[in-house]
C-alpha cells in the first residue's frame, strides 16, 4: 500500500483503534484522547496538515512560519531550512543552536540525487583519549557534561552556511536568511510552549552569569508572557550575516567563544575554530517493503541502525500482529536490541574507524539476526552480543523537515546535546554552547548520559566526531520521495523514526496518526523495554509475561514529518512538545 493512498485515508481506522485497540485505548500521551474525551475531537487533532505548495514541519511554531515564508517569496527547501535554523536558534534555545552541530539530509529533485552534510562537533586539537577518567581510571561524568572539557568544536553555523552555498536558490543571500532571526532576537520574542515550560526547570542556566543575564535578568527564570531579549545573540547573528562563517570562526566573536569555554575549564582554541569544516557524505541506503530508505551515514549511527532494524523486521508479520499489540511491540524490542549491540561494538567516526556498513546493512546479516528471536520470549541483554556482519567496506535535539513544491526537501537534525548544552552562555555572543564531547566513550564499555556504551571505535581523539544518533530520513517509492522524517531524543531516536514508518508502511496510520502514536524504545542495555504512557495493563502484562522488564516512562521524541501525496504536503507536528507546527504557504 502506498504511503501517499495511506495518508489520504479518513480517520475511521484512528477511531477504530482508539475505541478497540487495549494497547492504545487508555492513558494515551499528547495527540490521544484521554479517558472519557469524545473521540471526534481527539481524531480532529489527528489530521494532518495539507499544503499545496510545499511544507515546513519544526518544533517551534515561529521558527516554522518563517520557512515558510521564505517558500512563499521563491525560496527552494534549503533556503527555508537554513532561516528556520537561524531562527530556532532563538525561538528554541534548549535545541535549536549555533553553539552546537548536527546534520542535514538535502534531496534535490531535478538531478534525484541526496546528499548529507555532516556539520557535527569536533574534538579540540589538545583533547586525548582519557580526558573524561578519573585519578583511579574510571569515568568522571561531570568533565564530560558539567566543564569546559564537554565542549565541541561547534559546527552549526558552518553547516547551514554550506548548505545555502552548495544548495541554495539565488533568490536569497545567506544575510537575508539570517534576517528574520536578528529581528526576533533584537526585539525579544513572548515565553510561551516550550520554552516556558522548560526555562524554570533548566538548574544548568543557574551557573554561570553571562547565562543568567540572559534567561534570569531579574534573577529568577522568565515566566509565562514575559519577553525574551537576546541583544548578544543579535549581534552574533549579525556578524555571521555581514561576514558569513568567518564571522563565527574568525575575529572577535570566535575569541569570545574560546574564552567562554577555556574559563570553564576547556581546552578549545581559536585554531579549532579556525579550522572546522563541515563534510559532505554518501547517505546509507536500504529497502523495506518496497520503500527505499536514504538516511545519515556515520559518524551518526542512526541510519546505519534504523536500516538495519527494519531489514530485521522485514520477515515479520508486523500488520499482521496488529497496531500496538504485545506481538508487535515484542518483535520490535527484539530487533532494537542486536542493532544497539552492534552500535557499541562498530560505530564511530568513519574518518578514524573503520566501520563495517556494508555488512551492518545487509539482509543476510539480518537473517542471521532475525533467526536468533523467539516470537514468544524476551532474550536477556546478557544473552546479546554484537554480531558478525560481513567484511568491511573499501535531551536535547530538535528535528525539522521542510519539501518545496519543486520536490527538493531538507531533514535536519541539531542539538547542543543536553537541554541548553552546557549550559553556559559565551559572554557578549548569547550563545548557548555543547557538552557534546560527552558523546564520546569516556572508556570502553562505560555508558553516557543516555545509557548508551560506547566501544573504542568512539573514543576521545584530537579532531575526532562523536557517534550520533541522529536520524534525518526520506522514504522514496519507485524513485519519488514520499516522506521526510527524523526526531530529537537521544538515544531514542533511531527507534522513533523506526516507529513512524512502521505505523505508516506496516500499521496503516496516516502520517498525523503515526506521529502520534505510543512509542517503545530499548536499546540493549540497560535492558528494560521503556513505553510511553498509552499502553494498556493488559498488553504491559503480556509484555511481562513474554520476559520484557516494562518501564513506563515520559514522552519520546518530536518527529515533525512531512508526506507527499497527491492532494498536496501532508504535514505533521509531533504533539508531544507544547508549540511544534506545520505549516505550507
Amino acid at each position: 500500500m502506498s504511503i501517499c493512498r495511506i495518508a489520504a485515508r479518513p480517520l475511521a481506522l484512528a477511531v477504530a483503534l482508539l475505541t478497540a485497540s487495549p494497547a492504545l485505548s487508555q492513558g494515551a500521551p499528547p495527540g490521544w484522547p484521554a479517558p472519557g474525551q469524545p473521540i471526534q475531537s481527539a481524531a480532529n487533532r489527528l489530521l494532518p496538515v495539507i499544503g499545496a505548495h510545499g511544507m515546513v514541519a519544526s518544533q517551534e511554531a515561529r521558527a516554522t512560519r518563517i520557512g515558510v515564508d521564505i517558500l512563499k517569496r521563491g525560496g527552494n527547501a534549503v533556503d527555508a531550512a537554513v532561516a528556520v535554523g537561524f531562527a530556532l536558534a532563538v525561538t528554541l534555545p534548549r535545541a535549536g543552536n549555533l553553539g552546537g552541530g548536527g546534520f542535514m539530509m538535502v534531496h534535490r529533485a531535478r538531478t534525484n540525487e541526496t546528499v548529507a552534510i555532516d556539520y557535527r562537533e569536533t574534538a579540540p586539537a589538545a583533547a586525548t583519549r582519557d580526558m573524561f577518567l578519573n585519578e583511579k581510571g574510571e569515568p568522571d561524568p561531570a568533565r564530560s557534561r558539567d566543564s569546559g572539557l564537554a565542549v565541541g568544536v561547534p559546527g552549526t553555523v558552518a553547516g547551514l552556511a554550506e548548505a545555502h552555498r552548495r544548495f541554495g536558490s539565488d533568490r536569497f543571500t545567506l544575510a537575508e536568511l539570517i534576517a528574520p532571526a536578528i529581528a526576533l532576537a533584537r526585539d525579544g520574542i513572548a515565553v510561551e510552549d516550550d520554552l516556558a515550560d522548560s526555562l524554570p526547570t533548566a538548574t544548568r542556566l543557574k551557573r554561570y552569569p553571562s547565562t543568567r543575564a540572559v534567561f534570569m535578568p531579574t534573577g529568577e527564570s522568565l515566566t509565562r508572557g514575559s519577553l525574551l531579549v537576546q541583544r548578544d545573540l543579535a549581534w552574533s547573528l549579525e556578524t555571521i550575516a555581514r561576514q558569513g562563517p568567518d564571522g563565527f570562526y574568525r575575529g572577535p566573536l570566535a575569541e569570545k567563544l574560546v574564552a567562554a569555554v577555556r574559563g570553564a575549564g576547556g581546552v578549545m582554541t581559536a585554531e579549532d575554530l579556525a579550522g572546522y569544516k563541515p563534510v559532505l557524505r554518501k547517505p546509507v541506503t536500504g529497502t523495506y517493503r518496497g520503500y527505499e530508505i536514504v538516511s545519515m551515514p556515520p559518524p551518526s549511527s542512526g541510519g546505519v541502525h534504523l536500516i538495519q532494524i527494519l531489514n530485521i523486521l522485514e520477515g515479520f508479520d508486523l500488520a499482521g500482529a496488529g497496531a500496538g499489540s504485545a506481538r508487535q511491540i515484542h518483535l520490535l524490542a527484539e530487533a532494537m536490541k542486536p542493532a544497539y549491540a552492534d552500535r557499541a561494538q562498530f560505530l564511530g567516526d568513519p574518518d578514524r574507524v573503520k566501520i563495517p556498513v556494508a555488512g551492518l546493512l545487509s539482509k543476510r546479516y539480518a537473517e542471521t539476526l532475525r533467526a536468533q528471536i523467539d516470537p514468544e520470549r524476551a532474550r536477556p541483554a546478557d544473552a546479546i552480543r554484537a554480531g558478525d556482519p560481513l567484511p568491511y567496506e573499501s535531551d536535547q535535539t530538535t528535528h525539522f523537515s521542510v519539501v518545496d513544491e519543486d520536490g527538493n526537501a531538507v531533514a535536519n537534525t541539531y542539538t547542543l546535546n543536553f537541554s541548553y548544552g552546557l549550559g553556559l552562555v559565551a559572554e557578549g555572543t548569547g550563545i548557548l554552547l555543547n557538552n557534546e564531547m560527552d558523546d564520546f566513550s569516556a572508556k570502553a564499555g562505560a555508558q553516557n548520559a543516555y545509557g548508551l556504551v560506547g566501544g573504542d571505535t568512539n573514543s576521545v581523539a584530537p579532531g575526532a566526531r562523536p557517534l550520533s544518533s541522529m536520524t534525518p530520513t526520506f522514504l522514496f517509492k519507485d524513485g519519488k520521495l514520499v516522506m521526510v522524517t527524523g526526531s530529537p531524543g537521544g538515544s531514542r531516536i533511531i527507534t522513533t523514526v523506526l516507529q513512524v514508518i512502521v505505523n505508516v508502511v506496516d500499521n496503516g496510520l496516516s502520517l498525523a496518526e503515526a506521529v502520534a502514536a505510543p512509542r517503545v524504545h530499548h536499546q540493549w542495555r540497560p535492558d528494560a523495554l521503556l513505553t510511553e504512557q498509552g499502553l494498556s495493563p493488559d498488553t504491559i502484562a503480556l509484555l511481562t509475561a513474554r520476559g520484557h522488564k516494562v518501564m513506563v516512562g515520559t514522552t519520546s521524541g518530536s518527529a515533525n514529518s512531512i508526506v507527499v501525496a497527491p492532494e498536496g504536503f501532508l504535514g505533521a507536528g509531533d504533539p508531544r512538545q507544547r508549540g511544534t507546527l506545520a505549516a505550507g504557504p
